[in-house]
């Protein structure tokens, strides 16, 4: 099995990597961040992609959707510091099919490979209950919930610190689509100016 790994963090990587090939059966590649794993990920078509949500400039979620417009099969797993569910759902509706979280049994993500590696999918026991659980209303819904994918990744880069035309490029889409994002976001979180939206995406440990 072939499995490259995306994540700006050389300790994940460097841990994760010699997990994965202590099995006898993967060989691991890695990238540093969404331009090099996108490269990466053509030039040696892994069965399993492991990203990051988190990285400098464009992030794991942004990533997973240009990766899947080049391979609609490609299987991704998203592993990340954030065990907010909301992620690991818009991770889900971004086409991911596994979500791990870093604050876990390493060997968890080693499961996850393993699963999404044979067609399957896998969401750590604890999430899948925890939006289960928000879904039927019995638990108080995040800030961040009524957000999507899009919408999630420009108020992680507004809590970064960068400016709407420095997201735009990034993002590869209009300026005036992000504005109109902000405008979209602050109406949702009832933020009334950009530097609000900032507080929230640090506020939520977003950036």
């Amino acid at each position: 099995m072939r499995v490259l790994i995306v994540d700006d963090h050389p300790i994940i990587v460097a841990g994760c990597g010699a997990m994965l090939s202590s099995e006898g059966d993967i060989e691991v590649f890695d990238a540093r961040d969404a331009e090099t794993g996108l490269a990466a990920f053509l030039a040696h078509r892994p069965d399993v992609t492991v990203v990051d949500i988190s990285m400098p400039g464009v992030s794991g979620l942004e990533l997973t959707r240009r990766i899947l417009e080049t391979d609609a099969e490609a299987r991704i797993v998203v592993f990340s510091m954030n065990d907010d569910p909301i992620f690991a759902a818009r991770a889900i509706e971004a086409g991911a099919k596994g979500y791990v979280t870093k604050n876990d049994d390493p060997y968890l993500l080693l499961q996850a490979v393993r699963e999404v590696g044979e067609g399957g999918v896998f969401l750590m026991p604890r999430i899948a209950n925890q939006l289960a659980f928000e879904k039927s209303g019995g638990a108080a819904v995040s800030p961040l919930a009524a957000l999507t994918a899009r919408e999630l990744e420009i108020l992680r880069m507004l809590g970064a610190g960068l400016g709407m035309a420095e997201i735009a490029d990034a993002t590869q889409v209009s300026y005036k689509t992000i504005a109109n994002s902000c405008s979209i976001m602050k109406r949702k979180l009832g933020a009334r100016t950009p530097m609000e939206l900032m507080k929230i995406a640090l506020e939520q440990k977003l950036a």
